[in-house]
């Protein structure tokens, strides 16, 4: 199994680079499908991080996608063998504005591959810098960090849940609907089936329902933050996923400030389980 062998290590240091224009589509699609009620994005607008996931989109082939609906595993991602794939968490540091309009690069470096020994069997953590580049420079620096788990073994249970960490200022309730899973893996058009494939989730997987993307939770919880916080400029993001969202009904989007520059921000799964937790940072 290729994740067994030492060559993972080679992956480390290699990069990538894309460009992509900001277009107002992307944008206004993303509020319509999360119903933000902002104007309609024009040229000049600044985007809203973390937006900039709405850019530099992964097109493989058809004839190139791996039986879960990511394009097949040994491209710019090492070729880890364990079977499901998910998001991890991230860190982010927000340096200047990407603008609507503008011309933008986008360069990626494999900074890492981890390989533990979980309750739940074998992982592997690839941490990815994103770095992306507007007219004016480096607008954002991104760490991301996805993960490699074995299959679903019987009678296997998540981790015990927790439960919030204080009481919330802000709080709001998101639906997960088929649709809007549907729709926010078009506008990132991603094709892992364990957003829309709910016999595969099961089946395959071993999941009892369609998981929700972990950026469409960050995303949220980036939104409540932003919100709550006019007027203020965001600096940083960090957030880890503790637990996955399926769609079995309602979840919680909450937060709350911890001083006058920072906020708590999380996300409660249906059971009101801590699904994740973040922090963001304020000018």
């Amino acid at each position: 199994m290729a994740h067994k062998n030492d060559d993972l290590a080679a992956w480390i240091g290699k990069t990538e680079e894309q460009t992509d224009i900001v277009a107002a589509w992307p944008l206004k699609a993303l509020g319509a499908t999360l119903d933000w009620q902002d104007p309609d994005p024009v040229a000049g607008t600044e985007i809203p991080w973390p937006a900039h996931w709405l850019y530099f989109l992964e097109t493989a082939k058809q004839s190139e996608l791996g039986t879960d609906g990511h394009a097949a595993r040994g491209g710019f991602l090492p070729p880890v063998a364990l079977p499901r794939r998910m998001w991890a968490g991230g860190r982010m540091n927000f340096h200047a504005p990407l603008k609507v309009g503008d011309e933008a690069r986008k360069r990626s470096t494999i900074k890492n591959v981890i390989r533990k020994n979980g309750r739940t069997g074998e992982l592997v953590f690839v941490v990815v810098l994103h770095e992306i580049f507007g007219p004016g420079g480096l607008c954002i620096s991104e760490e991301h960090d996805i993960v490699y788990r074995e299959e679903a073994k019987p009678g296997s249970r998540e981790p015990e849940p927790i439960g919030r960490p204080f009481e919330p200022a802000w709080t709001t309730e998101v639906d997960p609907s088929e649709a809007l899973l549907f729709r926010y893996s078009a506008l990132t058009f991603n094709g892992h089936r364990i957003h829309y494939d709910l016999d595969y989730c099961r089946d395959k997987e071993g999941y009892p329902g369609l998981v929700v993307h972990g950026p469409l939770t960050a995303t949220l919880l980036l939104d409540i933050a932003r919100r709550n916080n006019p007027g203020k400029t965001m600096t940083a993001f960090s957030y880890r996923a503790v637990r996955p969202v399926f769609a079995l009904g309602p979840y919680g989007i909450e937060g709350a400030m911890e001083n006058a520059s920072t906020a708590r921000v999380w996300a409660l799964d249906q059971e009101g389980a801590l699904a994740m937790d973040g922090t963001v940072s304020f000018d």
